[in-house]
């Protein structure tokens, strides 16, 4: 899979694509189903099957604009997480947007003269027929089937997947995780609900309270949990190994960031600057503030025993990690 970063990046039109454009915000089941058709379609057609994404996602370049009013929702994924199921599902190029102030101002029209048809040659184009672009978004499903037919391709609506009668969207997997139903969320996803990130220095207090974690940074704007969970870890060699996470900002030691602090059981290894996975395989309990250090230990404590009960009458699920 060949990453494309802007459209600029691009140094001769492609001879034609079948594309589809979205977030993939998670790469969830209904993602899924729509990147198999189009392979399929991609295939018969003899084309490569291009994903069009964006970066920043738009609801979070619009939510800066408006900093003091809304905030962007959750990211399930950063990129280089939505590349790796991007490349599994055998798409051959990624075009990656960067979604500013340039981009969002220009006319529904002149993304289609210039990009679908300019740049990607699209012959193929798979979308949702809520898809809206442009400024303004005046761009709609019916304006690119008539661009369809004026330039030479054919539109088709990517149907909404279904799980017991829902649409299954990004949206809906964010709910699921707010609501703590991690059952659902992996049902809705395809996967268990995962971090991934790399292990980086910390002020190694849990180590003199003798619980030392692996601190993970959190390269995101807003997270989709907090609080304190039962975690399988995957190091880089493969192996698993079972712990107590704490995700946020660590208010009895006075935290600002947020960041994905991991204890492992009976594990003594350095593994700074290894990128590691973190499944989320059960909620203990909310973030709170305790009085003192003292009080925040011994709840660390209960937390342990409390993942490790979890663990013994827990079967575990397939760990999909790459």
């Amino acid at each position: 899979m060949q990453l494309i970063r802007s459209i600029h990046n691009l140094r001769q039109p492609l001879q034609g694509c079948a594309l589809t454009i979205g977030n993939f915000d998670g790469v969830h089941l209904g993602h899924q189903a729509v990147l198999r058709h189009l392979r399929e379609k991609a295939d018969e057609l003899k084309l490569p099957m291009t994903v069009m994404l964006f970066e920043p996602q738009p609801s979070e370049y619009f939510s800066a604009l408006k900093r003091q009013e809304t905030q962007a929702p959750a990211r399930l994924m950063r990129l280089r997480d939505k590349l790796y199921y991007l490349a599994q599902a055998g798409v051959d190029y990624v075009i990656c947007v960067k979604f500013d102030r340039t981009f969002a101002a220009q006319s529904a029209d002149e993304f289609i003269r210039n990009w679908l048809v300019g740049k990607l040659n699209v012959k193929f184009l798979s979308i949702g027929d809520d898809f809206r672009f442009g400024a303004d978004r005046k761009g709609d499903f019916a304006l690119l089937q008539q661009a369809g037919r004026q330039y030479g391709f054919t539109v088709e609506d990517n149907h909404s997947f279904c799980l017991d009668e829902r649409r299954i969207s990004s949206t809906m997997i964010r709910q699921a995780l707010a609501e703590d139903n991690l059952q659902l969320a992996q049902s809705l996803l395809g996967k268990p609900y995962q971090i991934w990130g790399k292990v980086v220095h910390g002020k190694k207090l849990g180590r003199t309270i003798g619980f030392p974690t692996a601190n993970i940074r959190l390269q995101r704007q807003v997270n989709p949990v907090k609080g304190v969970y039962a975690v399988k870890v995957r190091l880089k060699n493969g192996e698993i190994f079972q712990g107590v996470a704490n995700i946020g900002q660590r208010p009895t030691v006075q935290g600002v960031k947020q960041l994905l602090e991991v204890h492992l059981f009976d594990f003594q290894r350095n593994i700074y600057g290894q990128n590691v996975a973190v499944e989320f395989s059960h909620k203990i309990r909310d973030e709170v503030k305790f009085p003192s250090l003292e009080a925040l230990t011994e709840q660390i404590g209960k937390d342990v025993q409390t993942a490790k009960a979890y663990f013994q009458c827990f079967v575990p699920n397939r760990f999909e990690c790459k």
